[in-house]
């Protein structure tokens, strides 16, 4: 049998980012508009996110090295490569000892027209918008300028056929987003339509939640990665790091 995933495959929201909590205070305030001056890509952690990215590099540093990840594919935002290194570090990771690639298909959901829009910025501004993604749904719904789930997941197709390519029986460590986060489950875990937006209506991704597929040799014709941990977030807890789960700034309401 020829294996063609890696070991294990870790899954990672990036840590709490200023854009998060600029999102909060704009919708719990009942803002249209979520007041942040940068770009979404250049975003960076909060402070808070620094320490959560910390706290879970932690938790691998207390893994064996030859458990630790050796192989790093992360969004380009600047959120995601903070993380991404704070994680190394805290981990006792030489960069250069691991294959680092910043990967533009694992970038956010792009939101186009309805960027740093509240929900009430949405409906308010943009009505027919909002009705029109009420009746498409969240799945197929493509703003003007954006993405609809299925455009990232027809990226994260060609992604994971990199993956299978190039990093077959490496420990891989994924650093990405929240719609990122549940569109990879969607396709490791063979879900559909219907299963995917449930997970997404039960509760936000944690952010630094880790999410872990493990290699099984006994399923299928040349084996399957597995879930094994689903938004791991004990590590914060034991470093008394808070764990956040608010949604990414230009999100849209939730069906």
């Amino acid at each position: 049998m020829e294996q063609k995933w890696p070991e294990v495959l870790w899954i990672v929201r990036h840590g709490q980012s200023a854009g998060n909590v600029a999102r909060d205070h704009a919708e719990s305030a009942g803002l249209p508009l979520i007041d942040i001056a940068e770009r979404d890509v250049d975003v960076p952690l909060s402070d808070l996110g620094r320490q959560q990215a910390q706290a879970l590099g932690d938790w691998f540093k207390a893994l064996p090295m030859e458990q630790r990840p050796n192989v790093v594919l992360c969004s380009p935002y600047v959120r995601a490569r903070q993380t991404a290194q704070l994680v190394l570090e805290a981990a006792g990771v030489d960069r250069e000892d691991v294959s680092w690639v910043v990967d533009e298909r694992l970038r956010e959901k792009e939101f186009g027209l309805l960027d740093r829009l509240t929900r009430h910025g949405i409906r308010l501004k943009y009505p027919e918008l909002s009705e029109q993604r009420r009746h498409v749904g969240k799945f197929y719904f493509r703003p003007p300028g954006g993405e609809s789930w299925c455009d990232v997941i027809l990226r994260l197709r060609s992604l994971l056929e990199t993956v299978v390519r190039e990093y077959r029986r490496e420990r891989v460590l994924v650093v990405a987003h929240q719609v990122v986060v549940n569109c990879l489950r969607y396709l490791l875990e063979r879900m559909d339509e219907a299963q995917i937006l449930d997970v997404d209506r039960q509760a936000d991704v944690p952010n630094c939640g880790l999410t872990r597929y493990a290699f099984d040799p006994t399923l299928g014709r040349n084996g399957r990665l597995v879930l094994r941990e689903l938004n791991f977030v004990s590590p914060l807890r034991q470093a008394g790091a808070p764990v956040t789960a608010e949604p990414d700034v230009p999100a849209a309401p939730k069906s």
